[in-house]
């Protein structure tokens, strides 16, 4: 970035040592720092440990309770940084807006996002339909492969508008490039981070058995109804996942959970058509643009590109819109292991559009399967020919 006033910012949203004892914020705010000394720019650390736990974490929690498997990244970036963060930014450093260093674009250019007055949030719920607005539209990175918009979905209009994107146009070997050359080696040789946002990587059963206390049931065939084997809690497995389960030389994954009786269904094969759906159904959609795109309000349905995983490769779909602002999606083919929690993106062209939380999923296939071969079988009883019985001499 030429031509701007800069000031770096660093932003410490968890205060737990990893499994090693090792605080990995403090060596994340060393590096900041050191960074902004070699710039010669301010520097300044903020801390929302508080908010992060109430507007991130407690969710992730109850969303596992529920049985669902929650993405808090994505409501990190919504919550966190393009709400508080951005917030401080403009509000206690005079700042104009922000950039990060998320692989994304957008509609306008950078000049734009800086002159943009401070504006807040309208009280109503509703967009005024008589203003004239020019959306400011997420688009892909230049870097498809890193290309970080899913991330990005929930995020507000406002947020959009006041947020630049400078490596958004770069590929992720250029970037590293210019790191080197401009002497930042210490940065270039720590591990990409694959962790949960602020969370980091360790051990899953481990960290979530900290906060949810155990609640043992049974891991039930998807097939016949037989009893595998037991577990600490339906909260620890996600569909798809390959089961844990004792005494079993082979493997089995989880299919679907039932939290009313404890009951993790697994599947002996990691293909199972139990994993495979192309029906789902949303919460509330948020759109990007504040509003549905105009095709989906007039038509009620439009086609689209989705992903529930990041870099998994967009599939296409058609979109059904409810009168309460969910969204059904049917996938042009079944995908496995959708997930309820995870968050439906939805892309047209180059454009990430916005994204909802998938909370209910269509019959498996193999569910159809089963029915399929129920109404053969009834069938063919009812097209059998009745027999005569013999006359009575």
């Amino acid at each position: 970035m030429t031509g701007y006033d800069v000031i770096g910012v660093y932003m410490n949203n968890w205060d737990v040592v990893d499994e090693n004892g090792m605080c990995s914020a403090e060596r994340d705010c060393e590096d900041a720092y050191r960074v902004c000394k070699k710039l010669d720019i301010p520097f300044h650390q903020v801390s929302y440990i508080k908010e992060y736990w109430h507007d991130v974490f407690s969710n992730f929690l109850n969303e596992y309770e529920r049985g669902r498997t929650p993405n808090p990244d994505i409501l990190c970036n919504r919550h966190i940084k393009f709400n508080y963060l951005l917030s401080y930014a403009i509000d206690n450093l005079g700042a104009d807006g922000i950039a990060t260093g998320h692989y994304a674009r957008t509609s306008q250019d950078e000049e734009e996002a800086f002159q943009q007055k401070y504006i807040p949030n309208p009280p109503s719920l509703f967009r005024n339909r008589f203003e004239v607005r020019n959306d400011v539209r997420l688009l892909q990175a230049a870097d498809r492969i890193k290309d970080q918009t899913f991330f990005l979905s929930q995020i507000s209009q406002y947020a959009l508008r006041k947020t630049i994107f400078p490596i958004g146009g770069l590929t992720k070997d250029f970037v590293k490039k210019m790191a080197a050359e401009a002497g930042f080696h210490h940065v270039l040789q720590r591990k990409e981070s694959m962790g949960i946002c602020f969370i980091g990587e360790r051990n899953f059963e481990n960290f979530i058995l900290e906060y949810l206390e155990p609640q043992p049931g049974n891991f039930v065939s998807i097939e016949d109804g037989r009893i595998m084997g037991r577990h600490q809690g339906w909260f620890l497995y996600t569909l798809g996942q390959r089961a844990r389960i004792g005494g079993q030389r082979d493997a089995w994954f989880v299919v679907d959970k039932d939290v009313s009786t404890a009951t993790v269904y697994v599947a002996p094969c990691t293909n199972h058509p139990a994993l495979f759906r192309d029906l789902l159904r949303t919460d509330r959609v948020h759109w990007l643009s504040e509003d549905p795109p105009p095709e989906l309000i007039e038509n009620k349905m439009m086609d689209c590109y989705f992903r529930f995983q990041h870099q998994m490769a967009l599939v296409p779909c058609v979109l059904t819109l409810n009168q309460d602002g969910t969204v059904w999606v049917t996938l042009a083919k079944p995908l496995r292991a959708l997930t309820p929690g995870q968050f439906a993106v939805f892309y047209k062209d180059e454009e990430c559009l916005g994204s909802g939380k998938i909370m209910r999923l269509g019959p498996s296939q193999y569910t159809l399967q089963q029915g399929r071969e129920k109404m053969k079988s009834a069938a063919s009883v009812t097209t059998e020919p009745v027999k005569e019985k013999d006359p009575v001499s």
